[in-house]
């Protein structure tokens, strides 16, 4: 079984994007924690599968490391709280049977254009 949660692992990496660094994958019991990585070495996300789908916590990063978003997949379905980010905006979105059920941002002027 976890032969073949390693190959979905592998499969979907591929999908993903193209990464010419190979995803790390290590096994966690039932799960499988895989890390994907931009070609400059930065972690691109972490998370979790089972039984070949995403399970957990997934974590992005852009390409200079800093958060991008958190969120949770309950077997392959978005679920609960994600939050999301970039230079000015933070957005919560909650997910409702993997489908956007509400949103909330909250906007930051960039510290350059602070008094």
């Amino acid at each position: 079984m976890k032969k073949y949660m390693i190959i979905a692992a592998i499969l979907v990496s591929g999908i993903i994007s193209a990464h010419t660094i190979e995803p790390k994958i290590e096994a966690f019991g039932e799960l499988v924690k895989v890390t994907y990585y931009y070609e400059n070495g930065q972690v691109q996300q972490t998370g979790f599968f089972k039984d070949g789908k995403l399970e957990g916590q997934w974590v992005a990063y852009d390409k200079t490391g800093n958060k991008k978003s958190v969120g949770e997949y309950n077997k392959g379905i978005k679920t609960g709280k994600w939050v999301f980010w970039n230079e000015t905006i933070l957005s919560e979105v909650t997910y409702s049977n993997n489908a956007v059920a509400s949103v909330k941002n909250w906007k930051q002027e960039p510290l350059a254009n602070r008094n």
